[in-house]
């Protein structure tokens, strides 16, 4: 059974302060070198059942401050063991964080980098898209905090590059955004690699029967942690919805977008290939966005979201791959440009916005066909999502660029969704291979098929191991293959010498 904490915000008093839970000088530093004082009311909360050694089940909104809320008890309690020796031996992984995304373990390691920065203990971050040698060089020369995606660190372990043996404390972030992905048999295959004895921390924006199964294999006696009712969307934000033709979504948007003088706004798209155009179609029309989707490598995807927190891109569009793990602070305004497959996605995406205590609005563009989309997410919020009219918009002529669509697409069909390993759910009362595929039936004798549509390898599918060159037991010590020896004919001397009398 597990005991539930107080959920009311308003029980966190103002007065208490991070230096109230007794943590290290070396940690109120850090903090104090951020301009952190007062703990967020998941910190609260979460900080001194975590330092007493006890299992969490956190249910947090985004934007909550739950990382800190792990990470510094975290440091807190490695800290006893911590060492400046060089040696690698001195620094096992002692703390282990599991994120679903690139993006979100980036951001979580950034954070653990920051609050441990005046103590001896070493941490890094693992996840796929990047060269394995960098990160096999620094889990050799010995970290205590490793943060990753669950494929990538099965290809670690594979190659008997990290150690889990003397790993005390388990974190999954985002347990829900992971079980949509598929990684359950990534995370019990990792589960299974730990010690029997360790501390639990499980953190999920939603409480589904999913998750409570997933929590009841690992969890022992956990504390139920809830800063916001399950499925709930942040009391500040304000949410619209506008019915309009499929043929003016873009326009509508970018009505918006100029109505209400916009400097800084996610734009979510179900479809790579939507996010794609939408941006070419903001940027033709002098407003600077840029696409960050899963076919972008990591390089691009981290350079244009520096860009859009420097302000040099007024406009992300993006899709559900990066709708988690985006730490970016005072946006003012999210963009629905296609209502989400999953109702459940819509909390996540709309709690980009709004964070902290702050104001936001959440927009969102629909068709007559999304209606079904739309009843979906109105029943698990659990409340009516105003309809707004678009005074002052008027229905712009079509122009080349709509009156054929391009190269593999097909309305509406030809745009499958972003599968960055988001397993949405498919939109009601679709054929199968409207879902599946954006290729036309074969023809036999009418030429090649077009390209299929490039799909992320990093979050498809659970794991596979990384093909790389064992050691072959042929091989000797110099790393050179052994040579069989080559047979001699018996006129050359081939002939075994006779052994002496």
């Amino acid at each position: 059974m597990s005991e539930t904490m107080n959920n009311e915000v308003a029980a966190v008093e103002p007065s208490v302060t991070f230096a109230d839970f007794g943590l290290a000088p070396e940690i109120l530093r850090a903090l104090t070198d951020q301009g952190y004082v007062h703990p967020t009311p998941i910190q609260a909360q979460a900080i001194p059942i975590v330092l007493q050694g006890r299992d969490v089940m956190g249910a947090a909104q985004t934007g909550t401050g739950k990382t800190a809320g792990f990470s510094l008890p975290i440091i807190q309690m490695l800290l006893a063991h911590a060492s400046s020796s060089m040696s690698p031996a001195r620094h096992p992984v002692r703390a282990l964080v599991l994120t679903p995304t690139r993006e979100l373990a980036v951001q979580v390691a950034e954070n653990v980098k920051a609050y441990s920065r005046h103590t001896p203990l070493r941490s890094t971050v693992v996840f796929g898209g990047m060269d394995m040698k960098g990160q096999t060089a620094l889990l050799k020369s010995g970290v205590e905090i490793v943060i990753a995606t669950p494929g990538r660190l099965l290809d670690h372990i594979e190659q008997k590059n990290v150690s889990l043996g003397q790993v005390q404390m388990l974190v999954m972030d985002e347990a829900d955004r992971m079980l949509d992905m598929g990684f359950l048999p990534d995370l019990q295959r990792i589960i299974n690699l730990l010690p029997k004895k360790r501390q639990n921390l499980m953190f999920s924006a939603t409480f589904s029967p999913e998750i409570k199964k997933l929590a009841n294999s690992f969890l022992d006696q956990p504390v139920l942690i809830e800063t916001a009712r399950s499925n709930a969307t942040a009391e500040k934000v304000t949410q619209i919805v506008y019915k309009v033709e499929e043929e003016q979504k873009r326009d509508v948007v970018e009505f918006l977008i100029r109505q209400r003088e916009l400097k800084q706004v996610i734009v979510f798209s179900n479809t790579k290939i939507g996010a794609s155009r939408l941006s070419r179609h903001l940027e033709q029309t002098g407003i600077k966005a840029s696409a960050i989707h899963g076919d972008k490598t990591q390089q691009e995807r981290m350079a244009a979201l520096e860009a859009f927190k420097q302000g040099e891109i007024e406009v992300l569009v993006a899709t559900d791959v990066a709708a988690r793990g985006l730490d970016i602070s005072d946006l003012p305004c999210v963009i629905n440009f296609d209502l989400p497959y999953n109702a459940e996605d819509y909390v996540h995406r709309i709690g980009r916005t709004g964070r902290a205590g702050a104001s936001g609005d959440a927009l969102s563009v629909y068709t007559e066909k999304d209606e079904r989309l739309l009843v979906d997410i109105e029943k698990l919020i659990k409340q009516t999502i105003t309809r707004g009219e678009l005074t002052g918009f008027a229905v712009r002529p079509r122009g080349r660029e709509f009156e054929r669509p391009e190269r593999g697409e097909r309305a509406q069909r030809g745009e499958r969704p972003e599968r960055g390993g988001e397993r949405t759910e498919r939109p009601p009362r679709r054929a199968e291979s409207e879902v599946r595929t954006d290729r036309p039936p074969r023809s036999y004798g009418a030429g090649p098929l077009p390209r299929r549509e490039k799909v992320d390898p990093w979050f498809l599918k659970p794991y596979e191991p990384t093909n790389v060159a064992r050691p072959d037991s042929n091989q000797n010590l110099s790393g050179a293959p052994a040579k069989p020896k080559q047979k001699i004919a018996a006129l050359l001397g081939g002939l075994p010498k006779p052994q002496p009398q």
